[in-house]
């Protein structure tokens, strides 16, 4: 009994030497690894999220403000229109029409009332 006892523990100190010697090489490696340089782009790239595609940034507002100059609620609709914008990365030429310009996410865009929400 008492020598199997000394057989599991020999073992089990064989498995814990055998882990700490492979900690200790990668330890080694990551020292190796911090040694190098870091590499910079020349030119900085904007990214909001970490999921979205990178696409060049418009101009929501003055867009906007275009878009629904002749609008009877102008407060509302840029409000529409800039949420629309963010979402989309779009806002129809004109001050009316031409929705579908700016593709699905533009046009199948609705509120909680299930009315189309893009001016």
């Amino acid at each position: 009994m008492a020598l199997r006892n000394l057989f599991v523990l020999s073992l089990l100190l064989l498995a814990c030497l055998s882990t700490l010697m492979q900690v200790s090489s990668d330890h080694e490696i990551e020292m190796e690894e911090e040694d190098e340089e870091l590499q910079l782009p020349d030119k900085l790239l904007t990214v909001r999220d970490g999921n979205r595609r990178l696409k060049q940034d418009i101009d929501c507002g003055g867009l906007c403000s275009s878009r629904c100059s002749v609008h009877s609620r102008p407060k509302l609709c840029n409000r529409a229109c800039g949420t629309c914008c963010v979402r989309c990365n779009c806002v129809p030429p004109g001050t009316s029409g031409n929705r579908e310009l700016c593709g699905a996410c533009y046009t199948d865009m609705t509120t909680h009332g299930n009315k189309t929400k893009c001016p």
